[in-house]
C-alpha cells in the first residue's frame, strides 16, 4: 500500500523531489569542488584504504575482495578514477537536480557511496544511501517534477520502435 502511494502519488512525488534536490546538490557541489579545485588525486585515499582495510574483531579484512579490487584495479588505474569520481559526482548531481534519468543517477550515486563505505569511510554515506533507496523505490514518480516526465516516454517510444507485435493466425 505505501509502496503504491510512493510510486504514484503526486504528494509523494513532491517529497521525493525535495530528497533528490538535496542529494543532487550534495553530489554536484562535491564533484564540482574536485574539478574546479585543481588536481584531484584519489591515490592517497585508495592507498590508505588498502593499507588500513575495514577489519573485523579478529583483525582480518572484512571486505577483502574490495581491498583486492582497490589494489589491483583502482590504484594502477588511478588516473581513470581521478577522472571518473569527480565527473561521476557532477553527472549524478545534475541527473538528480534536473530529474533526468533519476533512478539511474540515484543508482550510480549509491554505487559511489557504497564504494566509500567499503573503503572504511562512513561520513554521510549511509544517509545518502537511504535517500537513494527512497528515490529508486519511487521509480518514475521520482522524476515526475523533472525532465523524466518527458524523457521516459520518449525513451519508451524509442525502445519499442520496430517491436510491433503481430498476431499469430492459424
Amino acid at each position: 500500500m505505501i509502496n503504491k502511494w510512493w510510486r504514484t502519488n503526486k504528494f509523494a512525488a513532491g517529497i521525493v523531489t525535495v530528497i533528490r534536490l538535496y542529494l543532487g546538490y550534495g553530489f554536484l557541489t562535491a564533484g564540482w569542488g574536485k574539478i574546479s579545485g585543481g588536481a584531484f588525486d584519489a591515490s592517497g585515499f585508495i592507498g590508505n584504504a588498502i593499507k588500513n582495510p575495514v577489519s573485523g574483531p579478529d583483525g582480518s579484512a572484512v571486505y577483502g575482495a574490495y581491498t583486492s579490487f582497490l589494489e589491483s584495479v583502482a590504484l594502477p588505474n588511478v588516473e581513470l578514477f581521478n577522472f571518473m569520481v569527480p565527473w561521476g559526482e557532477v553527472l549524478v548531481g545534475l541527473g538528480l537536480i534536473l530529474g533526468c534519468l533519476t533512478t539511474a543517477a540515484s543508482f550510480f550515486g549509491m554505487v559511489m557511496n557504497f564504494s566509500f563505505l567499503l573503503a572504511g569511510t562512513v561520513s554521510h554515506n549511509p544517509t545518502d544511501i537511504l535517500m537513494g533507496v527512497l528515490i529508486i523505490t519511487a521509480g518514475a514518480n521520482a522524476g515526475v517534477f523533472g525532465l523524466d516526465r518527458y524523457a521516459l516516454p520518449y525513451l519508451r517510444k524509442l525502445t519499442n520502435k520496430g517491436k510491433e507485435t503481430k498476431a499469430v493466425t492459424n
